[in-house]
């Protein structure tokens, strides 16, 4: 038997943590007594008898017990390695589990042992390392766009906040210092601090010429203390071969060698670097920050004729709010008034404003026109739209590309290999061939600086993070890097049928009548007006589109699988299938034959009879989307096979295939379209394109899954890729979002690594020195940032 069980009954924070939930389903899958374990945002599910219900609850609550789980909001990350120090700072603490950076958020998610490691541990790593922390439930009432070095000293990290106000207020130079601090942390501070000085030591020189290396070395050294203080903190926490340790050993050379006025350069030019990285990445996050801003903290909640600000995580479904002209819907909603005008732009990237009628869904963050309009709200707070948005862009930086994964690892053993081969250049020349000593020893701490990783390292994560968030503005759900980079190496697309490829609803495409055809069609409607069965529901729609008003129905039945009846003004009228009135359509020679081409054309045909005479023929048909044609056509110029992977029967599938130019397996179960997959893996990278449960096993065995944004949340959790405004035309565009991306990550690649070749040869043969080295390696990594930032101009 199939049980479940509610997640947030037993671990609420797992709803929103990744982790949480593998560490749940890797305890739960080795138990014997259960089997098709699924483990979601929501549920937990899995078939077995009744007694692993208790099991699984046990687990549950040991998982609890064990593990406790934080967010943090943290400041001042110039770039993603800078979120990498502090991931693996947090991580090497006793009894941490995982700890998480979302640079793209600025956000630290940690799972922890709270009998061995507290909360207030983890946040002396982070603020050791000289970074800003403020708790996350604290920081969602606070404006999103937040200065990058807020204050260091805001110790709100835990719940307990014990300390009164007034002792703050007593100790007036703590508050004062703090502010110092603050001041000193603001890269552009540092660089004004620096700045300063060195125009100094420069008028100074000017007037004692003499003490001009005294007034450089005290620019050089006061430039050098923030520097030289986030590298004890960073070898403190066991980074050991940070850009901060390479300037700091170079500068102390320099000075040692009497380069001061050179030092005291290098240094000057460090921190504009430093200050230029903030800047980009501040931009590089602009996407996602503009999502974030867009969730109001504040709804208008109606109680009969008033209505009341509340927070909006304190709605729940079937509430209704109120939306002013100007403001952004707090939740998803359904429309209660006559029409509502929206601008869901900042959602979907469709420009021009849509109209919501009575009933229609509208999602969280989109921005209301024109009048006040009223909602119910239809999601569950931390579960709208918006969130989910936020959520997959959040999480997708877990899933990161392999040439993102590869120079990780590159850079782990790059960097200190690098400082090997500097030693080795300061010390063989002169030791084995006589050279001096001075000249080879300022050739290495010039190579120590063209070595750094810095543009290396944030080639990959600044084009994946721009162009995710540049999708996400465009309604396109990329959940990490990885799917970007196998998404442009795809080979085949295989599609599903209902709802992706066609409506998802069938429309009338043919009437046959051998009498009157509106009183065939007024007979057939008024029968099927009670059914919810979809055929039932196109013919009455035809009907409605036909302006007939339909009379009543008496004695109504259906006969499941078969046929509708009742009696209509006196008549006795049946809507069935061919089958169930196969010997009356088999006595018209010629209407028999219709039958067979209709089906031949993949159409469902049913036949309406009037006291018991044979009146005519309704053919129905899922019909192809207007734009369906065209995509293919483009997918096929861009060298991309396609195929259609659907469970209707071979007819249906056979005509819709041949009508839009693409070959078809049908009459496939959800398991037989995961061998379709495996055979089209021999060519190649596999796309897999669907709306419903059955194509969710599809999705997550592709290399990548692609859900229509129309389709079940089911499909949603298992694809890779979710397209927002459910619009096929979007498919070409993620394939050209993949290829734009990975060709962008190579030039960057190329820059970095071209740049560092360069300046390698020409301080070796002695053209360049340690101005040169610095100007290079911040270039590098201002021209990777900006080339990467092309990626968030993209438009529909």
């Amino acid at each position: 038997m199939s049980y479940r069980l509610s997640l947030s009954d037993y671990m609420p924070e797992a709803e929103n943590c990744t982790d949480c939930r593998k560490r749940i389903f890797d305890r739960l899958n080795v138990l014997p007594e259960i089997s098709n374990l699924e483990v979601t945002r929501k549920v937990i599910a899995w078939v077995g008898g009744e007694e692993s219900t208790s099991t699984i609850e046990t687990v549950l609550r040991e998982v609890r017990d064990s593990h406790h789980h934080r967010a943090w909001i943290v400041g001042g990350m110039d770039c993603p390695s800078c979120a990498k120090t502090i991931e693996k700072a947090v991580e090497r603490a006793s009894g941490v589990h995982t700890a998480r950076i979302s640079f793209a958020r600025e956000r630290l998610t940690t799972d922890f042992d709270p009998e061995q490691v507290s909360a207030q541990d983890l946040e002396g790593i982070v603020k050791g390392l000289g970074y800003s922390l403020s708790d996350e439930n604290i920081d969602k009432a606070l404006p999103v766009t937040r200065e990058k070095s807020s204050c260091c000293s805001s110790n709100v990290g835990d719940h307990d906040h014990s300390a009164p106000k007034s002792q703050e207020l007593t100790q007036p130079h703590s508050i004062w210092l703090d502010q110092v601090q603050k001041a000193l942390n603001q890269s552009w501070s540092k660089v004004a601090l620096a700045g300063g000085f060195l125009i100094v030591a420069v008028v100074l020189s000017q007037i004692w010429p003499e003490n001009s290396r005294i007034f450089y070395s005290i620019s050089a050294l006061i430039g050098m203390v923030p520097i030289f203080l986030n590298t004890l903190r960073s070898i403190r926490f066991g980074q050991y071969f940070g850009i901060q340790t390479l300037m700091t050993v170079a500068a102390i050379g320099a000075l040692l060698l009497g380069e001061a006025l050179e030092a005291s350069m290098v240094l000057f030019l460090f921190l504009i670097g430093e200050a230029l990285e903030q800047r980009a990445a501040n931009k590089a996050r602009e996407g996602v920050t503009l999502l974030l801003a867009l969730q109001p903290k504040i709804a208008r909640l109606v109680n009969g004729t008033d209505s009341h600000e509340v927070p909006a995580e304190s709605l729940e479904v079937g509430d209704v709010i109120e939306v002013r002209p100007g403001e952004r819907l707090p939740a998803d909603g359904v429309v209660l008034d006559q029409i509502s005008v929206l601008d869901e732009s900042a959602l979907t990237g469709e420009s021009i404003p849509c109209n919501r009628e009575e009933g229609e869904a509208a999602l969280a963050g989109a921005l209301v026109l024109e009048k006040l309009t009223r909602f119910q709200v239809s999601s569950e707070a931390g579960d709208n739209t918006l969130d989910r948005i936020i959520r997959l862009i959040e999480e997708s930086e877990e899933h990161k590309a392999p040439v993102a994964r590869f120079i990780d690892r590159f850079s782990s053993w790059y960097t200190p290999t690098m400082m090997i081969v500097a030693l080795l250049v300061a010390v063989i020349p002169p030791v084995f061939f006589a050279e001096i000593w001075s000249v080879w020893i300022y050739k290495a701490l010039t190579l120590l600086i063209i070595s750094c990783p810095c543009a290396l390292v944030i080639s990959v994560p600044a084009a994946v993070t721009s162009s995710l968030a540049a999708s996400a503005r465009n309604g396109l759900l990329i959940k990490g890097g990885a799917a970007l980079e196998i998404l442009s190496r795809a080979k085949s697309m295989a599609f599903d049928k209902t709802g992706t490829l066609t409506e998802g609803k069938p429309e009338v495409t043919d009437i046959l009548s051998l009498v009157d055809e509106l009183e065939m069609i007024t007979l057939a409607a008024a029968v099927e007006r009670g059914s919810g069965h979809p055929l039932a529901t196109a013919i009455v729609a035809y009907a409605e589109q036909k302006g007939i008003s339909l009379p009543a129905v008496k004695d109504a039945q259906s006969i499941t699988g078969k046929a509708a009846r009742g009696e209509v003004n006196g008549l006795d009228v049946i809507v069935g299938s061919t089958d169930y009135l196969a010997e009356k359509i088999n006595d018209n020679k010629s209407l028999s034959d219709q039958v067979a081409v209709l089906l031949k054309q993949g159409k469902t045909v049913v036949a309406v009879s009037v006291d018991g005479t044979l009146n005519g023929l309704i053919a129905l048909r899922d019909e192809p989307r207007k734009t369906a044609q065209d995509v293919l056509i483009e997918l096929k110029k861009m060298n991309i096979q396609t195929i259609m992977l659907t469970g209707d029967n071979p007819k249906t599938g056979n005509a819709l295939g041949q009508q839009l130019g693409l070959s078809v397996k049908a009459g496939l179960m959800p398991q037989d379209k995961l061998a379709e997959i495996e055979k089209l893996r021999q060519n190649g990278i596999v796309v897999m394109v669907g709306d419903g449960i059955n194509d969710a096993p599809a999705l997550k065995v592709a290399d990548v899954g692609i859900a229509m944004g129309g389709g079940t949340d089911v499909a949603l959790e298992a694809a890779d890729i979710a397209l927002m405004q459910n619009r096929l035309e979007d498919l070409p565009r993620l394939i050209r979002r993949g290829r734009d991306t990975m060709a962008n990550i190579h030039q960057n690649v190329a820059l970095a690594l071209g740049l560092k070749g360069i300046f390698l040869v020409t301080t070796l043969l002695g053209f360049t020195g340690l101005w040169m080295a610095v100007v290079a390696d911040t270039g590098a990594t201002v021209l990777v940032t900006l080339n990467a930032l092309r990626l968030l101009r993209d438009r529909p």
